[in-house]
């Protein structure tokens, strides 16, 4: 901190002495150290805490960027989802085709639906939003789809 020598340290001794005298020196001497020591813990403790925020800032920096690339990514696999489901059904139209392309196209179409809501429900889980809850009609129409939902959530929760 200071850089004094040894005879800067006699000087100051000396004229202390001098100044004060035998008597009251001591106890000048213990006050200023006592002095000195909390002026030394004040700082060190500052440039602890100051070290502490800025750990703390650079990680939620890397937390910001690793959430954004991971919503960008299932971003474009729920994009990709999409436009799987919407090719098939824009080339061909449902009065032209049979009966059993239409059970194949309804199959197609349930998959992606599923498929979908799985990457909305994963989006939600990322973002530490509490999942939508499904309407009553979607959890008739698919109960399976409800226990595969419940069961990639509790899968998620365990992992973190």
């Amino acid at each position: 901190m200071l850089d004094i020598g040894f005879l800067e340290l006699m000087l100051i001794g000396v004229v202390g002495l001098l100044v004060l005298g035998p008597e009251r020196l001591p106890r000048a001497a213990r006050t200023a150290g006592m002095w000195i020591g909390k002026i030394k813990r004040t700082v060190s403790g500052m440039q602890r805490e100051i070290s502490a925020q800025l750990e703390a800032e650079e990680l939620r920096q890397k937390l910001n960027e690793q959430q954004q690339k991971l919503d960008s990514s299932l971003k474009k696999a729920k994009l990709d989802v999409e436009s799987i489901a919407d090719a098939p059904s824009s080339s061909t139209t449902a009065s032209t085709t049979p009966p059993a392309t239409n059970a194949a196209k309804s199959d197609t179409e349930q998959r992606v639906a599923k498929a979908s809501a799985r990457l909305d429900d994963a989006l939600q889980t990322v973002r530490e939003e509490p999942p939508a809850s499904p309407s009553a009609t979607n959890r008739e129409a698919a109960p399976e789809l409800a226990e595969t939902e419940k069961a990639a959530l509790n899968k998620d929760r365990n992992h973190q």
